[in-house]
């Protein structure tokens, strides 16, 4: 099953959701160019470029910048802390409290 799939663009997720939605994707693909994983998460990156800063500042995810001629091609990657938190945090609280629609099994290990 693949990450993407967890997104629901069209239904209200969360800010917890949208972080576990975040560290997975990149879990799943290595590391992303900032559009790649916004589409892959569904998300709006005006509206929601709050949380991936966020959880760079938090040291949950890590960009790198390369230049490519006069272009900077900004990649992000999940890190150990992050998938640490997700493993730690985010998936016992979605047991806890799963998405509506979904049961309680942990879709990552």
């Amino acid at each position: 099953m693949s990450i993407g799939i967890l997104a629901d663009s069209k239904g209200y997720r969360d800010r917890i959701y949208i972080v576990k939605d975040i560290i997975l994707t990149l879990a799943e693909y290595g590391q992303l160019n900032q559009t790649a994983l916004f589409s892959f998460c569904g998300l709006n990156i005006t509206k929601h470029k709050k949380i991936l800063d966020n959880l760079e500042e938090n040291e949950m995810i890590q960009r790198t910048e390369t230049a490519d001629g006069k272009r900077i091609i900004t990649m992000f990657k999940v890190t150990h802390k992050g998938m640490d938190f997700c493993h730690e945090i985010l998936e016992p609280f979605e047991n806890l409290f799963p998405r509506s629609g979904r049961t309680s099994s942990s879709k990552f290990e």
